[in-house]
């Protein structure tokens, strides 16, 4: 009877063993930015605390960056479930839906944009148009900037060819530049070659790329706000149990919540471009004003047209001007 005892509890054991590991779940994650970025060594670490507080319950794998998926298809693959989730901006899935470049607008951060309804908005139209889940924003407080090879001392482009990605084409065509899309991959060679004259990007991550090797100035001020973020494809959002949801939502909280970095790391990478002979094109007064106004009444207004109804909402949710 003890010999009997014995082996029904280890076979209790066994399926109680085999019942957790088959309640947990792997998702599979790739990024929009390369796997060298800063960007991609910040999700990491996330992504391992996710998978130490999730074993038995979900875990997260790394499949790559755009030599998984190419750059500007991550945002299709999520909302058809070829991948669960990814790091993204929406510049690069507005394939997918006009209504994702319309997060670098934001001028309140997204501590904010969970107290006063502008999540539960994006997360509405996201499911609606994309199928996807907005889980987090994981980078904020980092304008974009124009980089340049060539000296200008007044918000003109005329005659400069500039690399751009959704994020800022009317922005620069209001400026009379000359633009060309490419992948961040293909930026680099570009520079080198002379193909383009300038490009538009972040303060953050140009030493990721090397693109300090061939850039001469940054344009000061600032405009936009890069937006990078996790998001997840909605049926496979809805499959999980509500344990995994409660615990990619506290990771979420938990990510955003040390957002504060970003403003440091801001300081940082301005003194390191500097360092390294990226010289500095400050734009004082009204040239300032009429820089960064144009950016965003040119953006918001684009965004009108591509999507009215949601682009007037966001824009009272978002905004600040």
């Amino acid at each position: 009877m003890k010999l009997v005892r014995l082996l029904g509890a280890v076979a209790c054991l066994i399926l109680f063993q085999a019942s957790a590991m088959a309640q947990e779940v792997s998702l599979r994650l790739v990024s929009a930015f390369p796997e060298n970025s800063f960007y991609v060594s910040h999700l990491l670490k996330w992504v391992k605390s996710v998978n130490e507080r999730g074993k038995g319950v979900l875990q997260i794998n790394f499949i790559g960056g755009p030599r998984a998926i190419p750059t500007f298809e991550v945002g299709n693959a999520v909302k058809t479930g070829v991948v669960d989730i990814a790091m993204s901006t929406g510049a690069f899935y507005t394939n997918v839906m006009p209504e994702s470049d319309m997060l670098k607008l934001a001028e309140r951060s997204v501590a904010e944009q969970r107290k006063n309804g502008a999540f539960d908005y994006i997360n509405k139209v996201w499911n609606e148009k994309a199928n996807m889940q907005y889980l987090a924003r994981m980078v904020e407080s980092q304008p974009f900037h124009l980089y340049l090879n060539k000296k200008i001392d007044k918000p003109d482009l005329t005659g400069l060819k500039i690399r751009i990605t959704p994020v800022y084409r009317e922005f620069f065509q209001a400026l009379n530049a000359n633009v060309v899309t490419t992948a961040p991959g293909e930026v680099y060679t570009a520079l080198e070659r002379g193909v383009v004259d300038g490009y538009g990007w972040p303060i953050g991550g140009l030493f990721d790329l090397n693109w300090q090797q061939h850039t001469k100035f940054r344009v000061d001020p600032g405009f936009y706000d890069a937006e990078v973020s996790i998001i997840v494809n909605l049926d496979k959002w809805k499959s999980l149990t509500e344990k995994q949801r409660e615990l990619l939502n506290s990771m979420a909280l938990e990510l955003e919540a040390g957002n504060g970095f970003w403003k440091q790391y801001a300081v940082d990478e301005e003194k390191r471009q500097a360092d390294a002979g990226i010289q500095t094109i400050k734009l004082d007064g009204d040239k300032a004003k009429v820089f960064v106004d144009t950016a965003y009444s040119v953006a918001w207004a684009a965004a009108s047209k591509a999507s009215p109804v949601h682009a007037e909402k966001l824009k009272a949710l978002l905004g600040n001007r």
